[in-house]
């Protein structure tokens, strides 16, 4: 009783049955529960994907709060982890949260996850101390807050798929993860605004809406999924942790520079983490296949709908989270200073001129996931990618001084690529798997969804190094020099590494006072100090090299995204278990 239509199931467990009997109770005793479940969850992962892009964009005023020069040496890991705790701790954990809500109840797990997530906003709000303290406090609470994160979308996608029959399921998905996407965007325009107002209001914004969840998840929220129990896969969860955490910790130090070279990709310790973490990750993989009872059931990658679907989902996160990175560097360090915006303007208006980008997955989200059910996901998730590709193909044309509304277009249509795919791919991975493994599946999707954003600063950023070491020492070298700085100054300053300045243009600074005014050249005679700390020296300085960089970023993006769309063709049509059948027949007799 096969509702595949391009796959064949495998076989379902007897205990799905109880599943469809518990399921099938509270429709009855309570008609409106799936649409409780919907809203909650998705209130619950809009929470953490915002809280997983708002300090992004609000870095800039977060250094000033806590008085810390970003651009100051050793302060950049400091930036580096105030953008990976979150990341990080939401990737490496999911699949065990995941696996936890198997075992243990995926409501319960959930419902912690709220209340670990609003202590974390409270404590992030109140940030008692200042520099290197104050950042230091802020990224371990991130981390603990990553926690939180990590409960609720390992369990929230679980208990929509528990909650809804396969029939509406893609809506269902598409809804929640149009909110986890359209998260990442949101908190890109809320953590311009509350920035420009208080640094503590980043943090401030989750706490009303923390205490709102964990009250109403714990008084509405009912399990209904099937349990696997048993115990945890120790060996497992820690060779996946300490693995993955290396991994990701070593590709986003390889970002620094190392001797004489402008990223840290020859550093021991940095391949040491790399090739050390993929060393566990393989362990993690042949301890999996040996112990009784593994963390995931790595058997689920042999479904053709779930792996690759999967490796399709991976592609897109990770060049959604370059392009963010991208654009905010093209927007705040580039684009709006030359168009008359102060620096310390640059994060509210960056997040404003992206607005089109949501607009776009907005509108395209909750309709594919409807046409999804109706018709499958090939079409609309291969489509979706390739969309997005285009649109990292166009952003190549375009000048880096662009015409808004060219950009506007461009950055709306990938929206829509990106709500084209994001719910049928959901609906399909989460569909194929059997309701006792539905935690641990929500949990590796989880894991590759945090885990291709982590692994996009360090992809994209180290690229984008590398094509500004090509042209941006020439610039700054010509440049410093037509304005009356010295040859041997000029030199040194364009002999710095180039993170330096990639990462002023990240966060709107204009780093030119603090490079060339150590040295007295701004004061002597016939160096022109305004036009050098003027508002336009930098960004007319960066653009060529900003350029060049790009080409090797949105090449390698357009790439993934049209990997990503084959993976989603080879995927197949539609894919739904045995039991869901079951589920339909029932509902018909009124069972």
């Amino acid at each position: 009783m096969s509702a595949a239509l391009d796959s064949k199931p495998e076989p379902v467990d007897l205990a799905d049955a109880a599943t469809i009997r518990r399921r099938l109770r509270v429709d009855h005793d309570h008609p409106h529960y799936k649409w409780i479940a919907l809203s909650n969850t998705t209130l619950g992962v809009l929470m953490a994907t915002i809280n997983s892009s708002i300090v992004i964009i609000s870095l800039p005023a977060i250094f000033r709060g806590i008085d810390l020069n970003p651009l100051a040496p050793g302060n950049v890991s400091y930036l580096l982890w105030l953008l990976m705790g979150f990341l990080l701790a939401s990737a490496v954990l999911v699949v065990m949260f995941g696996r936890l809500g198997d075992m243990y109840g995926r409501v319960k797990i959930y419902n912690l996850g709220f209340v670990v997530f609003t202590v974390a906003a409270v404590a992030l709000s109140i940030d008692p101390f200042d520099r290197g303290g104050g950042a230091m406090w802020l990224i371990l609470w991130r981390v603990v807050q990553g926690v939180g994160g990590a409960m609720l979308m390992a369990n929230s996608t679980a208990i929509l798929t528990d909650a809804f029959p396969s029939n509406r399921r893609g809506m269902a998905l598409g809804i929640n993860q149009v909110a986890a996407v359209a998260g990442s965007f949101l908190g890109l325009i809320i953590g311009g605004v509350l920035s420009e107002w208080d640094w503590r209001a980043v943090f401030w914004v989750s706490v009303p809406l923390g205490i709102l969840g964990t009250v109403w998840s714990y008084r509405s929220l009912h399990e209904l999924g099937a349990r696997n129990p048993g115990r945890l896969d120790l060996a497992g969860t820690l060779t996946f942790a300490l693995g993955l955490t290396a991994l990701l910790a070593g590709i986003t130090c390889g970002i620094q520079p190392y001797g004489g070279s402008s990223t840290g990709w020859g550093n021991p310790w940095v391949l040491s983490a790399v090739f050390g973490g993929l060393a566990l990750l393989a362990v993690f993989c042949f301890v999996e296949t040996r112990v009784a009872q593994p963390m995931f059931q790595l058997a689920l990658f042999r479904n053709r709908a779930f792996g690759l679907g999967n490796i399709a989902g991976l592609m897109a996160s990770v060049g959604r989270g370059g392009l963010q990175f991208m654009l905010i560097i093209w927007l705040q360090g580039i684009w709006l200073p030359l168009h008359g915006f102060d620096y310390e303007s640059t994060p509210l208006w960056a997040g404003i001129y992206l607005l089109p980008l949501t607009v776009g997955f907005l509108a395209a989200g909750p309709v594919s996931g409807w046409l999804s059910d109706r018709f499958g996901a090939r079409p609309f998730a291969t489509g979706g990618l390739v969309i997005v590709g285009i649109t990292f193909l166009l952003l190549l044309v375009i000048p880096v001084d662009f015409n808004y509304w060219l950009f506007a277009f461009i950055v709306f249509l990938n929206g829509v690529g990106s709500g084209l795919f994001s719910s049928p791919n959901t609906a399909a991975i989460m569909s194929s798997v059997p309701a006792d493994q539905r935690g641990a599946a929500s949990g590796m999707r989880g894991t590759l969804f945090n885990g291709g954003t982590a692994l996009s600063i360090g992809i994209f950023f180290s690229l984008m190094i590398i094509g500004l070491s090509n042209t941006l020492p020439g610039a700054l070298q010509s440049g410093l020099e037509d304005q009356g700085v010295s040859s041997q100054v000029a030199g040194e300053v364009a002999g710095l590494p180039p993170v330096g300045s990639l990462f002023a243009a990240f966060l709107g600074f204009n780093p030119i006072e603090e490079l060339v005014g150590p040295s007295g050249e701004l004061t002597r005679p016939g160096v022109d100090a305004e036009v050098l700390t003027g508002q336009d020296f930098f960004p007319n300085l960066m653009s060529a090299p900003f350029h060049s960089g790009l080409v090797v970023v949105f090449l390698a993006a357009a790439i993934m995204m049209f990997l990503g769309a084959a993976a989603s063709w080879w995927a197949g049509g539609r894919y739904v278990h045995e039991e869901e059948e079951e589920l339909r027949e029932a509902d018909k007799v009124g069972v």
